[in-house]
This record gives structure tokens, C-alpha cells and sequence, in this order.
């Protein structure tokens, strides 16, 4: 994937959200993205399918459950890009409600 491609493709804030709770997590499932992002699994589901499609996320089917990883073989400027949206302290603010929610729900699980 080209860079312009990528940031493209990062440009749509659900995916951006989506991107970045799976990156902070690690492994999350649709499901809990829907809850965290207060928004629908068919919507998130779509956003999700374009991450898996341009090779960003990879998914694992698990019983009913699908749960979404990075793909641990991006290039290696992918992956800073990636890091450093984790680390950013300003974005962890704008996104702290999703880091909220997705922790509520794990605590209630």
C-alpha cells in the first residue's frame, strides 16, 4: 500500500478510532469496537473490513466471535505511523471515551 493510500484510507475518523483501540489492545472483537465506539456493528463491521482488505488489520474467527489485530508485517513506516498515533497524547484525549468504554467492557466481562 502507498502512503497516500494509507492516509487516505485513515482519513475517515470511524476507521482512525477503529485503528487505534485495536493498535492500544492488541486483539478486539467487533462487538466490543461497536460498544466502545457507540456506533453500529454493521458500521463498524464495513470500516473494519476496509483495515482488513488494505492489509492493516488482520482478523481471527473465534466460535461467533471475529477479533481484529494489526498485522504484525506492515512496513516498517506503517508501524511508527501506527505507534505514534497510539502514543499521542492529544489523541488519547480526543479518544479517551472509546479507551473508557472498551475498558468498561472488559471489566464487566
Amino acid at each position: 500500500m502507498l502512503p497516500n493510500q494509507f492516509f487516505k484510507m485513515l482519513s475517515d475518523e470511524t476507521r482512525l478510532r477503529c485503528l487505534i483501540l485495536v493498535a492500544r489492545e492488541n486483539s478486539v472483537s467487533v462487538g466490543d469496537l461497536s460498544v466502545a465506539l457507540e456506533q453500529s456493528q454493521p458500521k463498524i463491521s464495513r470500516h473494519l473490513a476496509i483495515l482488513r482488505q488494505s492489509g492493516v488489520l488482520l482478523d481471527k474467527r473465534e466460535g461467533q466471535w471475529v477479533y481484529y489485530q494489526v498485522n504484525s508485517e506492515l512496513p516498517g513506516w506503517m508501524r511508527k505511523v501506527i505507534d505514534g498515533l497510539i502514543a499521542s497524547n492529544c489523541l488519547k484525549k480526543e479518544y479517551q471515551l472509546d479507551i473508557n468504554n472498551y475498558q468498561s467492557i472488559k471489566k464487566d466481562a
